[in-house]
């Protein structure tokens, strides 16, 4: 993955690392729950994972009329996937049945209470709900005037500082914006603890995020 920065050099970024803890059975549980709504099985084996995130695809994508205990499920394989990449394809049929402000809702909601693995995929989540609004059937689809997404940037940036958790800074640091005019000026502060752990921080990944991402 390439960055160019205000010279034109071209960066070339690290992929995010894989998650410290095996979460494997539980995000398996998720999917297991989300193929009975859908009525179809998946027989275990190598790559149940793959199979089950294609039959989900096949059976959810370009459709705006999903029930909505959809909902619920959608989100929880989308926090639990592993991977990602392929987590989209659970975020985006529920952008599309759902609207881009309710899913950024619950995706702020694990962010503030779940537990570190979910605070985790909720930033991994997140990334991908910024590149397509659905129509939503319930309420506002758009979070209009970045409203959610200041919050999440606000939310974000104190998870980083007070949580040690290697993944739970691994996941969130790629959405955060490090620079200060991204935020009030209260949480300068912040924003100046957040580039020292950054920078400063044992794992390789997460200083090499800084240095990008403090000169964007």
């Amino acid at each position: 993955m390439e960055s160019k920065d205000t010279a034109g050099e071209v960066r070339i970024l690290q992929p995010l690392p894989g998650r410290t803890g095996d979460e494997s059975q539980t995000f398996d549980l998720r999917l297991a729950r989300l193929l009975r709504l859908l009525g179809t099985e998946v027989a275990p084996g190598a790559d149940y994972q793959g199979a089950a995130r294609w039959e989900v695809h096949k059976a959810v994508a370009g459709r705006s009329d999903l029930p909505e205990e959809y909902f619920e499920a959608l989100l929880e394989a989308a926090v639990h996937d592993p991977n990602p990449s392929f987590n989209r394809r659970f975020v985006e049929p529920a952008l599309l049945a759902f609207g881009q402000r309710r899913v950024r809702l619950a995706l702020l909601g694990y962010l503030r209470t779940g537990t570190d693995p979910e605070r985790a995929g909720a930033a991994r989540a997140w990334y991908w709900t910024a590149l397509s609004v659905g129509d939503g059937r319930n309420g506002a689809a758009a979070d209009e005037g970045g409203s959610i997404r200041d919050t999440w940037y606000e939310t974000a940036l104190r998870e980083f500082v007070a949580n040690a958790d290697l993944d739970v800074r691994r996941c969130i640091l790629p959405g955060l914006p490090l620079v200060p005019r991204a935020y009030p000026a209260e949480l300068h502060g912040l924003v100046e603890a957040a580039v020292a752990i950054a920078r400063s921080h044992p794992d390789e990944y997460i200083r090499h995020r800084a240095e990008i991402q403090v000169g964007l």
